[in-house]
């Protein structure tokens, strides 16, 4: 256990060696391209390179470093590792407090590709109202992917809207979301069931995510909170591994819904 310790002291404790052991990951490097990438000068770059040829992970040869087999090990796992780290410490307290046992394991350890993220937070006085800045991104996208575990009175204007100006439009909505929509909404679904560039499914598990939209140029996501109150608060990324994450989460839901026309929802 205490060399495990020394190696991870030796990787993440010095920020020059972090960086050190990324750059030289796709290929050997002088001092002199080391000196440039880390902006410092020999005198403060060789103490760490010392350490880390010390620790077998970089070797000398001629007037280049290179990583060792060990080395090029650890620097291959560092990326998704240091980018896991940023997007959580990015909004901790959303992380730490949110149920997080609806995001597959797949993607819960794809959790690097959500950079990014900004946090969206209601204004008080508005606080049950979708948020500008996702309707406003959605008027503006050529294709929707969207789920939602609860109903919002907005779904039955705002989608009909969207869709009359010939977006594609996937809706994944939960088993009580489709009765509510049938019971006090029954003519708005006929009507935007009626677009042939829409589908909506019906998702029959417990998905514990409140709502995720991914578009062509967002992805939104909006958690559960674990002390079981909800917030309107979400995520929202514009990144194309973002939004590549939400497209894979939607497929993930897809696999337990069923075309809405099958359940017989008129």
């Amino acid at each position: 256990m205490a060399e495990k310790i020394k190696l991870t002291e030796l990787v993440f404790l010095s920020e020059k060696r972090k960086k050190l052991l990324l750059f030289l990951k796709d290929k050997p490097r002088t001092m002199a391209e080391i000196q440039e990438h880390l902006s410092s000068v020999p005198v403060s770059i060789l103490p760490q390179v010392k350490k880390l040829k010390e620790g077998k992970l970089v070797v000398q040869k001629g007037h280049a470093y290179e990583l060792t087999l060990l080395g090029m090990i650890i620097a291959d796992k560092m990326p998704p590792f240091l980018d896991t780290l940023d997007v959580l410490e990015q909004n901790f307290d959303y992380w730490a407090k949110r149920d997080l046992e609806g995001i597959p394991p797949f993607l819960s350890k794809r959790i690097f590709e959500l950079k990014g993220c900004k946090l969206i937070v209601p204004d008080v006085s508005h606080m049950f109202e979708l948020s500008p800045e996702f309707v406003d991104r959605l008027h503006i996208s050529t294709h929707i992917l969207g789920f939602s575990s609860y109903f919002h009175p907005s779904f039955t204007t705002l989608y009909p809207e969207i869709a009359k100006k010939g977006v594609e439009i996937s809706l994944i909505l939960a088993d009580p979301v489709i009765q509510r929509f049938k019971k006090d909404y029954g003519e708005e679904l006929l009507t935007l069931m009626n677009f042939e560039n829409v589908s909506i499914f019906a998702f029959h598990g417990d998905a514990r995510i409140a709502d995720f939209t991914v578009t062509d140029t967002f992805f939104l996501i909006t958690l559960f909170s674990r002390d079981k109150y909800f917030e309107h608060e979400s995520l929202m990324s514009i990144e194309p591994e973002a939004l590549k994450w939400g497209t894979d989460l939607f497929s993930h839901m897809l696999k337990e819904a069923t075309r809405a026309t099958d359940v017989q929802v008129l």
